[in-house]
């Protein structure tokens, strides 16, 4: 079988948004086994990391959508995983963005996650994406109001993670 399938590269001032490759999963198997991941149902078991990067890559052949690792353009390191986030049991598609030991704090999550936007609108075509974020979380939540998000309510409630709130992105301002 042939999968005549291209993930689409970005690339923004500082970064680059590429397909996760095996290198990734030491920082993936750091992250996701650590404290810093409550926010996204972890702590999880450090054996179930190469899955979730599997998942990470599968939701871009069953949706055409998906996220990217993010790396600084002078190095392939990654630095977090940011993109369009659209599991089966969610109501609609939204940006997550999820940044690695020592990457946060640079703006490399603001600038990932602009990018992630400004494609599920110019190039998808879509008009609305959301970002569901746990009341309880400042620093995204913070994220998305830089981006011009505005709060629209309680999305759902998940028993790994618990209620998450809907923050709708705004589509990019046109470029005159």
């Amino acid at each position: 079988m042939t999968v005549n399938f291209q993930i689409p590269e970005l690339e923004t001032e500082r970064l680059r948004l590429r397909l996760p490759k095996p290198a990734d999963l030491p920082a993936v198997i750091d992250f996701r086994s650590s404290d810093r991941s409550k926010g996204v149902g972890g702590p999880h078991r450090p054996d179930t990391a190469f899955s979730y990067l599997c998942a990470v890559v599968g939701q871009w052949h069953l949706r055409g959508y998906g996220r990217w690792i993010v790396t600084e353009k002078s190095a392939d390191d990654a630095l977090g995983l940011v993109g369009i986030y659209h599991p089966d049991d969610w109501p609609e598609a939204e940006i997550g963005w999820t940044l690695f030991k020592g990457s946060e704090g640079k703006g490399y999550a603001l600038e990932a996650a602009i990018a992630t936007r400004d494609f599920a609108y110019n190039v998808l075509g879509w008009t609305r994406i959301i970002s569901s974020i746990m009341s309880d979380n400042t620093r995204s939540i913070a994220l998305a109001k830089r981006m011009g998000a505005t709060h629209t309510g309680t999305a759902f409630t998940l028993p790994d993670i618990g209620t998450l709130d809907i923050w709708l992105h705004q589509p990019p301002k046109a470029k005159s």
